[in-house]
């Protein structure tokens, strides 16, 4: 992969990076707006709570998936990004425009999806 090539890659991953800690930060705010000691009966406070959950378990996923993009921030610096963290290969540019922070080609990526299911 060319220097040109790894820029673009770096800079769309600065961009992502950039929307998930946006998003970290509405849904931080968005549960804190979500206040159970308000709700007037039970079902208003199983709601409140329930929205506060899903709310906290999305910024879990976007988190994940902030350190995902920190860790290919980090191999775009080196020759290594680009390449399968398993088995070496190339990953395909076609999988790296859709995901760049993407560390496994895709037949890496499916048998790692077999084994945890």
């Amino acid at each position: 992969m060319n220097k040109q090539e790894r820029e673009r890659y770096k800079k769309a991953l600065q961009e992502r990076k950039q929307e998930l800690n946006h998003q970290l930060s509405e849904f931080y705010s968005e549960s804190k707006e979500v206040e159970t000691g308000i709700a007037q009966d039970i079902g208003d406070k199983a709601e409140s709570s329930y929205t506060k959950e899903f709310l906290l378990s999305l910024s879990d996923s976007e988190r994940k998936k902030l350190g995902m993009i920190d860790e290919a921030l980090k191999r775009v610096e080196t020759t290594e990004f680009g390449n399968c963290q398993n088995c070496g290969t190339k990953i395909a540019k076609k999988r790296l425009n859709v995901v760049p922070w993407a560390p496994l080609c895709i037949v890496c990526q499916q048998k790692e999806e077999e084994e945890a299911s």
